[in-house]
């Protein structure tokens, strides 16, 4: 019974004495986490200050530097100063003397001087014109003295659009371009199968890669030439049978405003005469007055520019034929077209206005006229119809 007792005593004791050594062991574990994450702070601490003083050294460095430098520039700045204001005294003692020389310079070498400054201005404008004689073919000696007839060829599509043909030698296919905005050309075999009620079920359709903007293409040697939708002034020379783009270049100055203010979605219109390849347009600089340009087709780059007396108030359209600009005018109701400003660029001291060249027998509008100068008639599109205006040309005085 003793014995019993005794062992119910030892049990709670030798309990009590096992869990507290439990928690000895566990303390300890705990004690060995801390010492060990303790020190891991300790060296990244260290790094950091090491890390602090490398910068601050490199700093320091640094300052130093850019101080020396801009002590330096601070004596430069000063040595250059000096030299200016030494060349300033040394150019308002020239002007003085060259003040001194002209008062006491007879007038008469003056007004000598300045008639040899005319005469080489006058030569230069002559050596200009000549250039531009050898670069434009001379041999194109014709204008424009009234338009005979008209023929209403077909009537089809929207009120704005062209077509055209290709003034290239053998060349008989009609295009027409449907739209102030569109990307498929259809190409007719000749004029024959243009004029046929089934038109459009003979036409191949050519799908460009772009859209065209305005009523201002022309088609050239077997080229399409036109003014990318969406571009300031980025003309697309596309190649109608292979279906590529051959080439684009960039109009200087052009795309900002209408070529003329009654066909508002035409910003560039292309044009070609004897000559080849222009384009007709406006800029705001000139106040609303019509510039021409002369583009080599063959590599897109500008030849020469010309600004001209002809305003775009009040024009419809304008055609280039034999180095001469003709703008056609109209009421914003539609009328009579009337061209009322020529501009021959070989001439430019006889640029005029006139009112005797009307569009016969017809009342309404142009989307656009373009000149084939193999066939010497006009294309031109009105409110949807496809015409063709037969001329009648004279001698240039």
């Amino acid at each position: 019974m003793v014995v019993l007792q005794v062992r119910f005593l030892l049990v709670p004791f030798l309990t009590s004495i096992l869990g507290a050594a439990q928690y000895v062991v566990q303390d300890a574990a705990l004690m060995n986490y801390m010492d060990r994450r303790f020190l891991s702070l300790e060296k990244r601490l260290e790094k950091c200050n090491q890390d602090i003083r490398e910068y601050v050294d490199e700093f320091r460095e640094f300052s130093k530097m850019v101080l020396s430098r801009l002590a330096g520039l601070n004596t430069y700045k000063a040595e250059i100063k000096n030299e200016v204001q030494n060349l300033q005294t040394r150019i308002e003692r020239a002007q003085r003397d060259i003040d001194y020389f002209g008062s006491v310079t007879d007038s008469n070498a003056c007004i000598e001087v300045h008639e040899d400054l005319v005469k080489q201005q006058l030569l230069e404008e002559e050596e200009e014109k000549k250039k531009l004689k050898l670069m434009l073919n001379a041999s194109c000696d014709h204008m424009l003295a009234g338009i005979k007839s008209l023929k209403i060829v077909k009537k089809t599509g929207d009120k704005h659009g062209s077509w055209m043909k290709d003034p290239g030698k053998k060349h008989t296919k009609i295009y027409l371009l449907n739209g102030s905005v569109n990307n498929i050309i259809l190409e007719f075999a000749n004029i024959m199968t243009f004029m046929e009620n089934n038109q459009t079920l003979k036409a191949r359709r050519v799908t460009l890669p772009f859209p065209w903007e305005g009523t201002g293409h022309v088609i050239y040697q077997g080229f399409l030439f036109y003014h990318k939708y969406g571009s300031l002034n980025e003309i697309i020379k596309f190649n109608i049978q292979r279906r590529q783009v051959a080439d684009q270049m960039l109009l200087p100055g052009a795309g900002r405003i209408p070529a003329y203010q009654l066909s508002p979605h035409t910003k560039i219109d292309l044009a070609i005469d004897e000559q080849g390849l222009w384009a007709i347009h406006a800029e705001p600089e000139t106040e609303g007055n019509i510039l021409i340009t002369k583009i080599n087709h063959m590599t897109m780059a500008v030849e020469h520019t010309w600004d001209t007396p002809c305003n775009s108030k009040d024009a419809e359209a304008a055609f280039m034929a034999c180095n001469t600009l003709y703008v056609v005018h109209n009421s914003p109701s539609g009328g009579t077209s009337h061209i009322r400003c020529v501009y021959d660029i070989l001439d430019t001291v006889n640029t005029y206005e006139i009112s005797g060249l009307h569009f016969p027998k017809r009342q309404g509008s142009h989307s656009t006229i373009h000149y084939n100068p193999k066939e010497k008639q006009l294309f031109a599109w009105g409110d949807g119809s496809q015409i063709i205006y037969k001329l009648h040309t004279k001698q240039k005085v």
